[in-house]
């Protein structure tokens, strides 16, 4: 489905569904948030304020900061800077390990669009540290919890992917400590446990994805047990001259993308997922839509036209917005 956002529309939204946290603050059913800071971003829980949240801070810092050390590619101790200084193989956490393999997935389902190899290319963008071979995905494999690569220098970047991993080990130990009505914001993926205290669904929006603009764009009905995470070309940007070159690289192309969609969101239940497609989408440019469309994707689409923001949306993503 396709629709064009006026002006009109997003003052509209603008004052009726703020981010997530902010919004719930000024609800009538009262909620309250704890935050902090993971992966050089920020950190959100949003829950009923008779709900203690205080007690878990210790436990989610230990969570976000085991997957930073596992998968981080600017920390020498961790699994992916090990296996990216070894010739052929390396024996990693189990959690790399499954990541690696989601990320492999993704991998084959977009045609490559989603590359865990390109980390080399967005160094030489001026996005990243990771150095050696990219470009050849196929050329990993797991074997257990051990990685290998059949091409000397190879190496693996899973900062596509990992973040959603994070949220879904948070969203686990709320079910496990007994939290049934939370909403977890991990950088601005998001993901939502049973209903807020109105009664209604968690409410989130998608941010305008323009530079300087302030209000979001979107608003959406966050299902119970779905994540929803963006992706798109604001942030970590840079300008020169005429053109703006993003940090979400084209692998087919080995360039930052142009063209497509400068923002897609995707709604899934489990946020590695959402994650993950949701970078392949903007790489995959115009043709996102198809390719989401192609793997039963519920995306929405934006695009920055002379008259504003068009969006497309694909699967049940419209069922959801507000």
């Amino acid at each position: 489905m396709r629709r064009d956002f006026t002006r009109r529309q997003m003052i509209a939204l603008s004052g009726a569904t703020l981010y997530a946290g902010v919004a719930e603050a000024n609800s009538l059913a009262p909620t309250h948030s704890m935050e902090g800071r993971a992966f050089a971003s920020h950190w959100r829980v949003t829950a009923p304020s008779d709900v203690p949240l205080e007690p878990h801070r210790a436990a989610i810092d230990r969570i976000l900061a085991k997957v930073d050390a596992q998968m981080s590619p600017w920390r020498q101790d961790s699994d992916v800077s090990r296996f990216n200084r070894t010739a052929d193989a390396c024996r990693v956490s189990g959690e790399t390990a499954f990541v690696t393999r989601a990320a492999l997935k993704i991998a084959r389902e977009s045609g490559g669009r989603f590359d865990p190899t390109v980390g080399p290319l967005v160094s030489q963008w001026g996005f990243g540290r990771i150095t050696g071979v990219s470009g050849a995905w196929t050329a990993l494999a797991t074997d257990g919890d051990q990685l290998r690569k059949d091409i000397s220098g190879l190496t693996i970047d899973l900062c596509g992917i990992a973040k959603g991993r994070a949220l879904d080990l948070v969203d686990s130990y709320f079910m496990e400590a007994g939290l049934r009505d939370v909403l977890i914001d991990l950088g601005g993926e998001l993901k939502s446990r049973g209903q807020h205290p109105s009664g209604r669904a968690w409410h989130v929006a998608v941010e305008d994805p323009r530079i300087g603009a302030l209000s979001p764009v979107a608003g959406l009905r966050l299902p119970s047990g779905f994540s929803v995470a963006t992706s798109g070309l604001r942030a970590q940007s840079y300008s020169l001259g005429d053109h703006i070159y993003s940090h979400i690289i084209d692998p087919h192309r080995a360039r930052p993308v142009a063209g497509g969609a400068v923002s897609v969101s995707v709604l899934a239940p489990d946020a590695m997922i959402a994650d993950g497609w949701a970078t392949a989408l903007v790489a995959a440019a115009d043709q996102g839509p198809d390719v989401a469309r192609q793997n039963g994707l519920s995306a929405l689409f934006l695009f920055a036209m002379d008259t504003g923001l068009s969006a497309t949306t694909t699967g049940d993503f419209d069922r959801h917005m507000l």
